[in-house]
């Protein structure tokens, strides 16, 4: 069956006698077992749960894993997949990731002697030079957050196992209806699956899908003995929302294209970021690995106060630190997704404080361009050059 078939033809509750099409809630804590010597299939939420078991094999088959794992959040499925290393490993991971992942590796594992080095994996020669023989752990997205950077995940993949080392690439930005990661060398996909896979901003979730039977029992030990595991409504909520990610995509990527032909040609806008409007050499990798371009796009206004405005002014897009929703959203990474990141770390891997991030979602096309036009308008007309710099506290930000 071809994808858009899959996302809806599964078996919803294998084993039921009365056969529902809808995949039920099991909304229990613990089962009761039919021995006191034995566990039956289920027997604790914690260790598995039906609604659950169905949302996980229905990823696996997505990404074409061996098995998938869901957890309360993105940020959850990452940290499970650094327990798989030990004291006095490194990882090695790209300096363009969501705000969170820096502030995991570089504020929290800290404590537990696991080294996290970046580098640029956009460039195969940079992040060659920056592997070393601790090097357990390579981790990158692609495309990048937020500046949609595209990294080749097979020649990365070889770098890393030519060093012993596993490659975990999050796949937020594509989803496993424009790209598979494991199909071209990951050993490990990583989803915050509070973006497209669920798609409504209604479920916190992440996921983990491996194809390596050792890893998903490592996996499994990890989900299981820390108890991070997605809750059964959740699952159900995350399970009904996955029926739609083709549809959602597909108008998404239309309207995004229809964005970024307009955000070109707008004299206020000074450089547009796309992973298919980038350079020769990275659209060729990203056509090679990649059915699209999805529907994130950035891009610069020249200063942080014109961006600010512009965001301030638009009336459909909400300002938001998430993206992936059937809503179009807005958000100004540098003050908000990613004001998490250590000064050092900004120091060494700068990124523009006029980026403006859209999340385009699947409203008319039309109505977002006459949003953004009267948005970037504003802010030009009303924006003196003496008045273009902002002062944001960083030390408000959770996200």
């Amino acid at each position: 069956m071809k994808f858009d078939t899959r996302l809806v033809h599964f078996d919803p509750c294998p084993g039921d006698a009365h056969r529902p099409v809808a995949t039920p809630i099991y909304q229990t804590a613990t089962f009761e077992q039919e021995c006191a010597t034995e566990f039956g299939e289920y027997d604790y939420s914690r260790s598995g749960n039906p609604t659950r078991t169905v949302l996980e094999t229905q990823l696996a088959v997505l990404e074409n894993a061996e098995r998938a794992f869901c957890f309360s959040s993105g940020m959850a499925a990452i940290t499970a997949v650094t327990r798989l290393l030990k004291p006095g490993d490194e990882i090695l991971a790209g300096n363009d990731l969501y705000g969170g992942a820096y502030r995991l590796f570089s504020k929290i594992l800290r404590s537990s002697g696991i080294i996290v080095r970046y580098a640029d994996s956009s460039s195969l020669e940079e992040f060659r030079s920056a592997i070393s023989p601790r090097t357990r752990l390579v981790h990158i997205e692609t495309p990048g957050n937020p500046l949609l950077s595209v990294t080749d995940i097979a020649a990365v993949a070889e770098l890393a196992h030519s060093r012993g080392a596993l490659l975990s690439v999050d796949n937020s930005m594509m989803s496993p209806y424009l790209q598979n990661p494991l199909d071209h060398g990951a050993d490990i996909v990583i989803h915050s699956a509070t973006k497209f896979l669920c798609g409504h901003s209604d479920v916190t979730a992440g996921v983990v899908a491996v194809k390596n039977p050792k890893l998903a029992a490592d996996l499994y030990l990890i989900q299981n003995g820390e108890g991070a595991g997605l809750a059964p409504f959740d699952s159900f909520l995350l399970l009904r929302g996955l029926k739609t990610l083709g549809l959602r995509m597909q108008r998404q990527q239309e309207n995004a294209l229809r964005l970024l032909d307009f955000l070109q040609q707008h004299p206020s806008v000074k450089r547009v970021y796309y992973p298919v409007s980038a350079t020769q050499e990275q659209d060729c990798i990203h056509g090679r690995q990649a059915r699209g371009g999805g529907s994130i796009i950035a891009f610069e206004t020249g200063a942080p106060e014109i961006s600010r405005q512009v965001a301030e002014s638009t009336k459909i897009f909400a300002i938001t630190v998430s993206f992936g929703s059937v809503n179009s959203s807005i958000s100004l990474p540098y003050f908000m997704s990613h004001s998490s990141i250590p000064p050092e770390l900004r120091s060494k891997h700068p990124f523009p404080r006029d980026l403006v991030r859209l999340s385009v979602g699947i409203e008319d096309a039309n109505d977002l361009i006459v949003d953004l036009k009267q948005a970037l308008n504003a802010a030009s007309n009303h924006i003196h050059p003496a008045e273009m710099e902002i002062q944001v506290s960083e030390a408000t930000s959770k996200a």
